[in-house]
């Protein structure tokens, strides 16, 4: 088989030749991938030469790069534009995946040489990311069984490769949920409340398939709006139940018991490995560190939103007295939430909407990367993509030096997962004079232009773009000899302070001023507009802290104890809610079994790291509001100690080289209004 994906990819920046690439060639390829990079490894442990950092250490960290490029593609692809054809073939090729991590990292021979090195790592003058690199190799190995007897690393093997189709199968059950659900709209009366460009996207669905009236679907850009604005309680509530349903229903979707095993065999693991649990394991590798000191960072933060969230949450109930609603329930929250913010702010997004076309925001983030770290964004069309939507931009420098090739793509389709989310081709690595450059992603789901009307976004969206292109310039300027220190690369509760602090930019008149105009008349937008993003920055914080750390307690709810009492997820789920609950529970809605963050992506014992960012972009981002949020000097100092440095040195190291002292968590509830 003529297979491009086993070939050197011949393209424009060797960028990945998607126009050539069928679904049935990632399976060979996946499998030719795998045996060369067991041969590279192979060379390392037969090679007759005493064990040293060069052929040992950067040997393997340079093994495995085709493998590396067609993983990326494919699971990309698996989010972004997948197919039952494509989940068969993760479904499959997930495990070999996983027993290949463990035939390296359980490899007795290859850990012996490792341990060879490690020893002698105080006599070897490496520098800080030569260090790291070994320090981290060899706590891989250690984390990941190398220490093991024979049979429990059958036993670790077994897990992993459970895991990692569980993990999948929860994944593609959401999925399923969100598509085969549409809320059918045949009366004209029933759309009252919402904005002319949602009832226009409603029937741009319904007419792609074939029916008539209107369709609304649990996609987000069709979700949210809805919402917000559909003056029918009913609908509301008839749509609110069908997304938090999603995975509990007694289907073949259902998510329950995969929830049970997934949490189950991640507290195995841990306590194969010598850990009290799933979330001491991961947190060894965290700026957290343990479970205590992140349950003592959610409870500071819960004692001050609490009080705040509830004289909010009062707000809302008191609004929706007036329209007789004794209860106010989920469904009534982002529509009263929105009714308060027009009487409090005389703001509401539709307002905004008309000056956050989305070509505008992608050239204002592009001219704020510019003013800060000097790049340049030239659009291209000769990088083939696997969707026609998907655009495609070479970022350079003031020199005209390449810094990334960059993918963009924005809009909801069925075969792409809910969110948003940056993700890489193609990692940046140096090799003697060569800097590889990277292939950065960012991966959207934003409202589509209609027949009458370009992308318009709601405020929302601007910071959500925003954010994912924080993560994407950490990816960008990423500048580091070794692929697995590169860009996105380090601790996680880290990885969130690039995309975070970006934010920041979406709520300054600077800013603002340079892209904000809107889509008719190219004005630009009223300052007292400006005035009332930023006086609403604050608005129902409270309520929004309380949220997150919802999510971040029932994180560590099943992460941080032994899950094996675990039998009713519902149940589990509205204990650990306890505290942070201001709605009514809702029967038959569960959010474990659909909480991708903890069962399919990386955030297993790792959610409260959302929070735990905001309390570093807070406190970072007052070094350029004290300075000048374009001053170069602070932005020099943001790029070449955070930036460029992505996982090279423990990241307090880092942070503190930026700011010259540790984050205060009073940055953030001083800007968040919530500090008593």
């Amino acid at each position: 088989m003529n297979n491009p994906l086993l070939k050197d990819f011949q393209t424009p920046y060797g960028s990945a030749p998607f126009a050539s690439i069928k679904n049935d060639h990632f399976l060979p390829a996946f499998e030719t991938a795998i045996k060369e990079a067991k041969e590279e490894i192979d060379q390392i442990v037969t090679n007759p030469e005493p064990a040293t950092f060069e052929n040992t250490l950067e040997v393997l960290e340079f093994s495995g790069n085709r493998l590396n490029r067609i993983s990326s593609i494919f699971f990309n692809l698996n989010a972004a534009e997948t197919s039952d054809e494509i989940q068969k073939i993760a479904q499959e090729v997930s495990p070999k995946l996983s027993e290949f991590a463990n035939d390296i990292s359980l490899n007795k021979e290859l850990f012996q040489k490792i341990k060879i090195v490690y020893s002698k790592r105080k006599d070897l003058e490496l520098n800080p990311e030569q260090l790291m690199l070994l320090e981290k190799n060899y706590k891989a190995f250690v984390r990941n069984g190398s220490n093991l007897n024979e049979t429990d690393k059958d036993t670790l093997r077994n897990i992993d490769k459970k895991k990692s189709k569980l993990g999948l199968k929860f994944g593609e059950n959401v999925l399923a949920e969100t598509n085969q659900f549409e809320l059918h709209i045949k009366e004209e009366k029933n759309l009252s409340g919402l904005p002319d460009g949602v009832i226009e996207a409603a029937k741009m669905v319904a007419e792609e398939k074939n029916k008539e009236g209107w369709i609304f679907t649990l996609d987000y850009p069709s979700y949210i709006p809805f919402m917000t604005y559909a003056n029918n309680r009913a609908l509301r509530e008839k749509l609110s139940k069908a997304f938090g349903a999603r995975g509990i229903q007694k289907n073949k979707y259902n998510n329950e018991q995969i929830v049970i095993d997934i949490a189950n065999l991640r507290h195995q693991r841990a306590q194969l490995l010598g850990y009290d649990s799933h979330a001491h394991y991961v947190l060894e590798e965290r700026m957290a560190e343990d479970p205590e000191k992140v349950q003592a960072f959610l409870e500071k933060l819960l004692i001050n939103a609490k009080p705040a969230a509830e004289k909010e949450f009062q707000s809302l109930k008191d609004l929706a007295k007036k329209d007789g609603i004794e209860t106010i329930e989920k469904w009534d929250g982002a529509y009263y939430a929105e009714k308060l913010k027009k009487i409090l702010f005389d703001l509401d997004d539709e307002k905004l909407k008309p000056y956050f076309k989305l070509e505008n925001v992608i050239q204002g983030v592009f001219d704020i990367a510019g003013k800060l770290y000097d790049l340049h964004f030239k659009s291209l069309d000769n990088v083939e993509t696997y969707h026609q939507e998907v655009k495609t931009f070479e970022v350079s420098n003031g020199k005209g030096e390449l810094v990334a090739l960059f993918y963009a793509d924005f809009f909801p389709r069925k075969g792409k997962r809910n969110g948003a989310w940056m993700t890489s081709y193609k990692a940046q690595w140096k090799d003697g004079e060569t800097n590889s450059r990277p292939h950065i992603s960012i991966v959207c789901n934003f409202t589509k232009p209609t027949a009458s009307k370009p992308s318009l976004l709601t405020f929302n969206e601007v910071t959500t773009l925003f954010h994912e292109f924080g993560h994407a310039l950490h990816g960008m300027l990423a500048n580091t000899t070794y692929p697995n220190l590169s860009g996105t690369s380090v601790y996680w509760d880290f990885v969130e302070l690039p995309s975070q602090i970006l934010e920041n930019w979406c709520f300054e008149k600077e800013a603002l001023t340079l892209f904000a105009r809107h889509y008719e008349n190219k004005e630009s937008i009223p300052m007292d507009l400006v005035q009332k993003i930023k006086d609403s920055s604050n608005f129902l914080e409270g309520i929004a802290t309380l949220r997150q750390l919802s999510f971040g307690m029932l994180d560590m709810s099943y992460h941080a104890h032994d899950p094996s009492g675990i039998k009713n997820v519902k149940k589990f789920e509205k204990d650990s809610f306890g505290a942070t609950q201001l709605y009514p529970d809702v029967e038959g809605n569960c959010m474990s079994t659909a909480f991708s963050h903890i069962f399919q992506g990386g955030y297993s014992a790792g959610y409260y790291s959302y929070k735990w960012a905001e309390v570093l972009d807070a406190d970072a981002f007052e070094a350029f509001k004290e300075a000048g949020i374009f001053n170069k000097e602070i932005a020099d100092r943001f790029k070449d100690n955070v930036l460029s440095k992505g996982g090279t040195e423990k990241p307090m190291v880092l942070y503190k080289r930026f700011r010259g002292k540790e984050p205060s968590v009073d940055a953030l509830l001083k800007r968040a209004g919530l500090l008593h």
